[in-house]
């Protein structure tokens, strides 16, 4: 039974008896013990504890009860009629509690399970979360997942959040972050508009550029980064179309409507098919990444655990970064990268 569950009487009494109680648990755990034993001795055996031990602690509770629970003989130990009520009481408690340790094993030592809460950004949540977790849950099919793609940076406790993935730079000293892999940032366009217009080779040469900038979830437009002679430049280009979306972005570069600064992981695919270009490699920041957070290394439930293992195997070896064959297209068209192309030609 429950202490926070007994039967309402007086204040004071309640209150006493609820103090009386919970500084003796361990006549309760020896109680409930012998009653199931049927013997002190096989109680005292099953505890790993002196028989004089458990004979005490019943005896405390019996005084604190104001009740005899057992009727003792050098013979035989027999459950008293207000001991069996007073068991029969306890009982559902006690099974509940059974089944609580029984769950936690199973949760430690047994196959993954139980709820896995994840959030990410749109763009990396869609792009490279989602397409894992259908081979994650034929793996592990007694895991079940939410996946919430937010831009925010969300409480990962007052959210309940189990794992987050978060992009850039991450200065959040709360959390365990383990990174990915590299987050670069690459300026692209697509072929046609770099043969029309040419591409910049200087930052200051994108003011003469048609760029497409993005809308942060705060409101404010985000700043294209680059690394200059060691030093982080940031840049927000003039721009005729501002998106909230980085596929929205990365579509309109597609359809040659100008440069935009993207995340390597959108655009490897296009880079590698030849659907886009880059420009201004040599200047990309290097201190963003992709990162998995949690809350805490210590007892991570098996669930959160394979789950880490799983993704960052997984994440690892797709080559998200774009960190091979992708300047194959960029060299070709580079001797155009200043100078527009007359098209009438």
């Amino acid at each position: 039974m429950s202490i926070t569950q007994l039967p309402q009487g007086p204040s004071d009494h309640r209150e006493a008896l609820i103090s009386s109680l919970s500084a003796s648990y361990a006549g309760l755990v020896a109680f409930i013990t012998v009653a199931n034993e049927g013997s002190f001795s096989r109680a005292a055996d099953r505890l790993g504890i002196g028989r004089s031990a458990v004979s005490r602690s019943v005896q405390k509770l019996e005084t604190q009860l104001g009740a005899r629970l057992f009727a003792r003989t050098t013979r035989s130990t027999t459950i008293t009629r207000e001991g069996q009520q007073f068991y029969e009481n306890c009982r559902p408690g006690l099974e509940r509690l059974l089944q609580a340790l029984d769950d936690m094993r199973d949760l430690r030592d047994g196959p993954p399970q139980g709820q896995l809460k994840i959030s990410a950004p749109i763009g990396f949540g869609r792009r490279v979360v989602a397409p894992l977790l259908v081979e994650f849950r034929a793996e592990f099919p007694e895991v079940s997942l939410e996946l919430l793609l937010d831009e925010r940076p969300l409480d990962l406790a007052a959210e309940r959040i189990d794992i987050a993935f978060r992009d850039g730079r991450l200065e959040d000293s709360q959390v365990i972050a383990k990174q990915l892999i590299p987050m670069r940032m690459l300026v692209c366009a697509s072929p046609d508009y770099a043969r029309r217009y040419g591409l910049p080779q200087s930052i200051d040469q994108l003011s003469s550029h048609a760029c497409i900038n993005q809308r942060l979830a705060n409101g404010r437009l985000q700043s294209w980064d680059f690394k200059v002679d060691g030093v982080a430049r940031n840049v927000i280009p003039s721009s005729d179309i501002v998106v909230n979306d980085p596929s929205l972005a990365m579509q309109a570069v597609l359809d040659g409507q100008g440069l935009a600064q993207l995340a390597a992981y959108q655009v490897c695919d296009a880079l590698r098919d030849g659907l886009l270009v880059t420009c201004l490699d040599s200047l990309a920041p290097d201190d963003r990444g992709h990162y998995l957070c949690y809350l805490s290394r210590r007892q991570l439930p098996k669930r959160i655990r394979v789950f880490i293992d799983f993704v960052t195997t997984r994440i690892r070896a797709l080559d998200l970064d774009c960190s091979t064959g992708h300047l194959g297209e960029h060299e070709r068209i580079a001797a155009f990268a200043s100078t527009p192309v007359d098209v009438a030609a």
